[in-house]
C-alpha cells in the first residue's frame, strides 16, 4: 500500500498540469529543462518535466552531440536507486501494475526475452538518432507506448488538425500500445521487462546502486515464499543483484525469517 501511494505521488508530482488534458495545451516552462526519473513523455499535456530517454535522443540527433545532462542524470539516479525507479517513480510502471490487476490468466515471460530491451536501448536510443539524417528520436518516434498513451491520443482528441495527418506510423504506434496493454494484463511489467530502454540502463546499475536488495543466506529457510511473491519471476535468494529486479520489496514483506532486506521497507 505504501508503494502504491509513492507511485501515485510521483505520478502527480511529475504530471501536475492535469487540466491541460482538456485543452490540449503543453507546459513549456523552465521545469522542462529537467528530467523526470521515470518514463514520462515530454509531450504529455500534464507533464512538468522531460523524459530522460527523449532528452538523450533529442541531443544525439543534433549532429551526434552527447547529452551530458540527461545521461549524467540518468546514471546518477541509477547509482542511487537502480530499478527501484521502476517500482516507485515511473508513471508507466504504475499503469502496468494497475493493468495487471485485471482478472485474467497470468503468464511468465521467458527470461531470455529480457535481452530485447538492451537491443532497443542500443539501436533505437543510442544509434539511430545519431546516424539518421533527420536526427529522429527513434524510440519515441517508432516504439514508445507511453508517449502514445500519455501524449499521442490526448493530443489527437483535442486537436482536430492532427487527425488529418494520421497515417501508417500512427497505426504502428497504436498497435504497439495495444500489444503492451494486452501484454501487461497477462504478464506483470510486460513493457518494463521486454522493451523499456530506461529500465535497461537502471538494471545495469542494480548491482552497484545504493538502494539494493540483500539476502542473509544463514536466515533463509528455503520456503520459497519470496519466489512466489516476486512479480518479475525471480528467485530473490539467488537473483538479488539481477538487472531484472525492480526492487519493489514484495519479497521482503513476504519473507518469514527476515532473510531479505532493502534500505526502506514499503509494503
Amino acid at each position: 500500500m505504501k508503494r502504491r501511494l509513492i507511485q501515485l505521488a510521483a505520478t502527480l508530482l511529475t504530471n501536475p498540469f492535469v487540466a491541460n488534458f482538456l485543452s490540449g495545451k503543453l507546459y513549456r516552462g523552465e521545469l522542462k529543462n529537467f528530467c523526470a526519473p521515470g518514463l514520462n513523455c515530454w509531450s504529455c499535456p500534464a507533464a512538468a518535466l522531460s523524459c530522460p530517454v527523449g532528452a538523450m535522443q533529442a541531443v544525439s540527433g543534433m549532429g551526434g552531440k552527447f547529452s551530458f545532462y540527461a545521461t549524467g542524470f540518468t546514471l546518477l539516479i541509477g547509482l542511487l536507486l537502480g530499478r527501484a525507479v521502476c517500482a516507485f517513480l515511473c508513471p508507466f510502471g504504475l499503469i502496468q501494475d494497475l493493468l495487471n490487476k485485471i482478472p485474467s490468466p497470468k503468464f511468465r515471460l521467458p527470461r531470455r526475452l529480457s535481452a530485447v530491451k538492451y537491443v532497443v536501448l542500443i539501436v533505437f536510443v543510442l544509434v539511430l538518432p545519431v546516424v539518421s539524417e533527420l536526427g529522429e528520436p527513434a524510440f519515441c518516434e517508432y516504439i514508445c507506448p507511453a508517449g502514445m498513451l500519455e501524449a499521442g491520443l490526448p493530443l489527437i482528441a483535442t486537436h482536430e488538425e492532427f487527425r488529418d495527418v494520421l497515417g501508417s506510423l500512427f497505426a504502428l504506434k497504436v498497435s504497439i500500445l495495444l500489444a503492451v496493454i494486452a501484454g501487461s494484463v497477462v504478464v506483470h511489467r510486460f513493457f518494463c521487462r521486454l522493451l523499456c530502454p530506461l529500465g535497461a540502463i537502471y538494471g545495469l546499475l542494480n548491482g552497484v546502486s545504493f538502494y539494493r536488495l540483500t539476502c542473509s543466506a544463514d536466515k533463509c529457510n528455503g520456503c520459497g515464499r519470496c519466489r512466489r511473491a516476486c512479480p518479475v519471476d525471480l528467485d530473490p535468494t539467488k537473483d538479488f543483484n539481477s538487472a531484472e529486479c525492480i526492487r519493489c520489496g514484495q519479497c521482503v514483506s513476504t519473507c518469514p525469517t527476515k532473510a531479505l532486506n532493502v534500505p526502506l521497507k514499503t509494503d
